[in-house]
């Protein structure tokens, strides 16, 4: 992929840039991306993902988590889309979780808007500031950190 602003990755392209598969993928849809800078994606919240059999009966809560995982999936397709990086055989792998902060639940029905930007990178450690909103309500904020590693490795 080129550096400039794309305005749309679809799920089968997603599925060519992340490992993760059903249930675990947690990105659907990326509406904008600036390749390693920036990402506005989605993950459209439906009452038959299976965490909420147990999170929690009769009050379906999505866990946190997965907030968190969905965010650091973007922030994964932010990194994938660059060109000056050899993935071949490589994994994106959490690092750290910082001043993460939840504001409000997030429920079926809920579009869950994932923002991952002012990405910085040293060596192969990215840090990033994410944001999850729904209607424009701020659901979770925080920073994730990543790293890319050989598969072999692990």
């Amino acid at each position: 992929m080129s550096k400039t602003t794309i305005d749309y990755i679809d799920i089968k392209e997603i599925m060519g840039m992340l490992p993760h598969r059903y249930p675990f993928l947690l990105v659907d849809r990326v509406d904008e991306i600036e390749p390693g800078k920036s990402i506005k994606a989605y993950k459209n919240v439906t009452m038959n993902e299976p965490f909420f059999q147990g999170h929690f009966p009769g009050l379906p809560v999505m866990p946190g988590v997965l907030i968190v995982e969905a965010l650091a999936q973007a922030g994964g397709i932010i990194v994938l889309s660059t060109d000056d990086i050899d993935t071949e055989d490589k994994v994106f792998l959490f690092t750290g979780i910082n001043k993460l902060k939840f504001r409000r639940p997030v429920v079926p029905g809920d579009k869950l808007v994932l923002e991952v930007n002012e990405v910085r990178r040293k060596m192969n450690i990215w840090k990033m500031k994410c944001v999850a909103t729904v209607d424009g309500e701020v659901a979770a904020q925080g920073e994730v950190s990543a790293a890319i590693v050989d598969k072999g490795a692990i």
